[in-house]
C-alpha cells in the first residue's frame, strides 16, 4: 500500500512545489530589475523630462542688467585753413552762425547677472558695467533697481554690486566647479541680445580652458550664450551656480556651440573678498614660473614634466624670505599636487594673504619643503632682480659680459648681469629655439653664470657629465623663460 501511495502523493505535490519555485523565480527576477534600474539611473542619468522646475525656482534671482554711459559733447567738423589765409573771415563767419549744438548724449549696453545675498549683492562681468555711470538691475517680475560697484576684478573679468533693497529677495549659490564633469547637464538664464529672460540648456563640453588671463578656468558649453547672456549664471541641475557666462567663439558674433563660462571656484572667493574688502587680495609667492617642458625634464632627468619651474625669485618676497630659489620646480603647494605653472598660478591666487602654506620643490633631483607665509600680489610684478670685453661665440651666440659700459649703451638695468647675446646665427639650434639680440643670459646648467668663463665651464662640464643638451635662463625685458639647446 505504502508503495501504491508514494507515486500518487508525488504526483499530487508535483504542480504546488513547480508553481511555488514559479513565483519564486519571478520575485528574483523582478528584484533583479529593479536593482539594475536603479544602479543605471543612478549612473547613466538621461535628459531631465524638463527644465522647467529648475527655471521656476532660479530665475527668480537672474536679473537683467542696463548700463548708462555719458559721452562727451563730441565737436562738429570745422573748416580749417592757413592762419592768414584769405578766406579764414570766410570760415569763423560760417561757423559762429552754425555752431554745434549737440550736447553730451548717452549710450546704453545690456548684459545679465544674478543675486548671491538675500541683502542685495549681485554678481555679473566687469565688462558689462565698466565705464559706466549708471546701472540699472530688473528683475523677472519688473522691479528696478540702481545699483552701486562694491568691486571689479578685471583679471577674471568680475564685477560685485550692491543694490539697496528693504526686503530680502531670492539668491543662489555657487557650486563646487570642481565636481562638475564633461557630459553634465547645464543650464543658462540671461538677457541675450537684450531679448529679455531667457532659458538655454546644453552640457559641459570641457573643463580647464584657459582664454587669455593668468587665473583662467572655464568651463565649455553648448548652451546657446550671446551678447547679453554676459555676466549670467550658468546652473547644474541642483540649482547651483557652476559658472558666470563670460565670453563665446563665433565667426559672426552669434552662438554656435562654443561658450565659456568662468568657474565657480574662480569666482565665488574672489566676490567674497570683493564683498569683505571691495578688492580682491590674493595671495603672492613673488616668484616668475614657467612649464616644465618636455625638453626640460630630460635635461634634469625628471620623471615627467609636471610642476613649475621657478625662473625668478624677486628680490623681495615670501619666496626669496623662505629660501626657495631658481630652478627650483614646485611639485606641491599647500598639499596639492601642482600639475603645471597655469595651476599653480590658480592655486596661490586663491590662497589668503598672510597664511603660511607648504611648498615643496625639486631641487637637484631632491624633494624638499618649505614654509612661505604668503605676500599680497602687488599691482605690478614685473621685477628684474666687471669690464668691456670683446664678444666671444658659442653655441651660435655671439655674447659678452655685461658691464657698466655696455649697460649705458645698451640702456639696461643697473640689476643686468649676466651675458648679454649680441648676435645669433641663424642656423643655430638657439635661433630656432628663440634667442634673439639683445636677450640677457643668467644661467647656464642650473648655475648662476657671471662672465664667458662660467658659461664655457657649464658647457664643458655638462658634455663632460654624458648630456646632449643644457639649459638656460634668458631674459628679455625683464622677463625669463628657460631653452634647452642641444651641444655641438
Amino acid at each position: 500500500m505504502y508503495e501504491q501511495r508514494l507515486p500518487k502523493i508525488a504526483s499530487s505535490n508535483a504542480p504546488n512545489s513547480h508553481m511555488a519555485a514559479q513565483k519564486i523565480l519571478q520575485l528574483a527576477l523582478l528584484a533583479l530589475a529593479v536593482l539594475i534600474f536603479q544602479s543605471l539611473a543612478t549612473v547613466v542619468r538621461s535628459a531631465p523630462d524638463s527644465f522647467a522646475d529648475l527655471v521656476e525656482r532660479m530665475s527668480p534671482a537672474v536679473v537683467n542688467i542696463t548700463t548708462t554711459t555719458k559721452v562727451a559733447k563730441s565737436l562738429a567738423p570745422k573748416g580749417v585753413v592757413p592762419e592768414g589765409s584769405p578766406f579764414e573771415d570766410l570760415f569763423r563767419d560760417f561757423n559762429d552762425q552754425n555752431p554745434d549744438r549737440r550736447g553730451p548724449r548717452n549710450t546704453s549696453a545690456l548684459g545679465s547677472g544674478f543675486v548671491v545675498s538675500e541683502d542685495g549683492f549681485v554678481v555679473t562681468n566687469n565688462h558689462v558695467i565698466e565705464g559706466a555711470d549708471e546701472i540699472m538691475v530688473e528683475f523677472p517680475n519688473g522691479a528696478e533697481h540702481a545699483a552701486t560697484v562694491i568691486g571689479v576684478d578685471k583679471n577674471i573679468d568680475i564685477a560685485l554690486l550692491k543694490l539697496d533693497v528693504d526686503k530680502p529677495l531670492d539668491f543662489v549659490k555657487f557650486a563646487n566647479s570642481d565636481t562638475a564633469r564633461v557630459g553634465d547637464w547645464v543650464m543658462a538664464i540671461g538677457n541675450p541680445l537684450g531679448q529679455g529672460f531667457s532659458v538655454s540648456a546644453g552640457i559641459i563640453s570641457a573643463r580647464n580652458r584657459e582664454l587669455s588671463g593668468n587665473y583662467d578656468d572655464y568651463i565649455q558649453t553648448d548652451a546657446a550664450i550671446n551678447r547679453g547672456n554676459s555676466g549670467g549664471p550658468l546652473f547644474n541641475m541642483n540649482g547651483q551656480v557652476i559658472g558666470v557666462n563670460t565670453a563665446i567663439l563665433s565667426p559672426n558674433g552669434g552662438s554656435i556651440g562654443i561658450g565659456f563660462s568662468m568657474s565657480a571656484n574662480v569666482v565665488a572667493p574672489i566676490v567674497e573678498q570683493l564683498r569683505q574688502f571691495g578688492e580682491v587680495r590674493r595671495g603672492w609667492l613673488g616668484v616668475s614660473i614657467g612649464p616644465v617642458t618636455e625638453e626640460i625634464a630630460k635635461t634634469l632627468d625628471l620623471e615627467d614634466s609636471s610642476g613649475a619651474i621657478i625662473s625668478e625669485v624677486f628680490g623681495s618676497g615670501p619666496a626669496l624670505n623662505a629660501g626657495l630659489e631658481t630652478r627650483d620646480i614646485i611639485v606641491l603647494f599647500n598639499g596639492e599636487a601642482v600639475e603645471n605653472a597655469g595651476e599653480l598660478v590658480r592655486m596661490v591666487g586663491r590662497a589668503a594673504v598672510g597664511e603660511t602654506v607648504k611648498v615643496v620643490v625639486l631641487r637637484n633631483g631632491k624633494r624638499q619643503t618649505f614654509d612661505v607665509l604668503l605676500g599680497q600680489r602687488p599691482v605690478n610684478t614685473n621685477q628684474v632682480n666687471s669690464k668691456p670685453v670683446e664678444p666671444e661665440g658659442i653655441l651660435g651666440l655671439s655674447l659678452v659680459k655685461i658691464d657698466d659700459a655696455l649697460r649705458d649703451e645698451k640702456s639696461l638695468p643697473e640689476s643686468a648681469v649676466g651675458l648679454y647675446v649680441l648676435e645669433v646665427d641663424e642656423s643655430s639650434d638657439a635661433f630656432e629655439k628663440g634667442v634673439r639680440p639683445g636677450d640677457i643670459i643668467t644661467d647656464a646648467g642650473q648655475t648662476n653664470i657671471a662672465n664667458l668663463e662660467d658659461f664655457k665651464a657649464q658647457v664643458e662640464a655638462t658634455k663632460e657629465g654624458g648630456r646632449g643638451s643644457i639649459l638656460l635662463l634668458v631674459r628679455r625685458d625683464g622677463q625669463p623663460r628657460f631653452v634647452v639647446l642641444e651641444l655641438e
